[in-house]
């Protein structure tokens, strides 16, 4: 689990070509990592919708937007030429980065438990210390307050 003041972990992700990268590749760039179950769906497509709204905003901030989850590069690349999302999409299909950050947690919906990823967003400085964590994210409004704290 990844708290506030910890470095980030470096393990290695794809992009939605299938490109692997890792977070240090952004050494020296603020960050803001948010974590999302699934895409294509209602919850998950607003909150990409709504931090690709503001990506200009983060761009001007000097803050890159990655958004994270356990789908294939391949669906990646169709939800974001579906929505025109601005962000970069990133896979973790083994699992590991949501792991390490500690996302990946039971959850329980109509009295079934099974596990997935809970949405949470990290903010990290240049040098890969994490400034701030939301944990249990809601979407209405929280990409525009990550980034008025991005912008502090």
């Amino acid at each position: 689990m990844v708290n506030e003041g910890d470095k980030v972990p470096g393990a290695a992700l794809e992009n939605s070509a299938g490109e692997s990268f890792t977070l240090a590749d952004y050494a020296g760039k603020r960050l803001v990592v948010y974590f999302y179950p699934k895409a294509d769906t209602p919850g998950c497509t607003s909150e990409a919708q709504d931090f690709t709204a503001l990506a200009d905003d983060f761009a001007a901030a000097g803050v890159t937007v990655i958004g994270v989850s356990k789908d294939k590069p391949a669906k990646l690349k169709k939800f974001a030429e579906k929505y025109g999302l601005k962000v970069l999409l990133a896979s973790d299909e083994k699992g590991g980065f949501c792991e390490a950050f500690g996302t990946w947690v039971e959850k329980s919906m109509y009295g079934r438990t099974y596990m997935g990823i809970e949405r949470k967003t990290f903010l990290v400085d240049g040098d890969g210390t994490v400034l701030r964590v939301w944990p249990k994210v809601k979407v209405k409004g929280h990409a525009a307050e990550v980034l008025t704290a991005a912008r502090a």
